[in-house]
């Protein structure tokens, strides 16, 4: 089993920035990835940025490019999302998520980031 818990959300004005932080305890063994996703309201969960545990190596939605970081601290038990330049259609819940190669994966219970105009 793996917890995520996140933490770090909030309501901010446009052009503010943000970092959010999920805390990854349990059985971590096998991990490939470790993601950042959001869903706004009315809307699909859609994935925001992905950190391959294995390489290190990152990828981002077109929508985030240049904004968002991903990162993970030495021992990769904490993940990182901070968010610059934010804009009001960065409102969402955003969930730390992880999978791993016996396809299980794990959600954390999302935290509301709110960006006002």
């Amino acid at each position: 089993q793996v917890q995520l818990v996140e933490s770090g959300g909030g309501l901010v004005q446009a052009g503010a920035s943000l970092r959010l932080s999920c805390a990854i305890s349990g059985y971590t063994f096998g991990m490939y990835t470790m993601d950042w996703f959001r869903q706004a309201p009315g809307k699909e969960r859609e994935l925001v940025a992905r950190f391959w545990r294995n390489t290190d190596t990152t990828n981002y939605a077109d929508f985030v490019k240049g904004r968002f970081t991903i990162s993970t601290d030495t021992a990769k038990n904490t993940l990182y999302l901070q968010m610059n330049s934010l804009k009001p259609d960065d409102t969402a819940v955003y969930l730390c998520h992880t999978f791993n190669g016996g396809g299980i994966e794990y959600w954390g219970q999302g935290i509301q980031v709110t960006v006002s105009s």
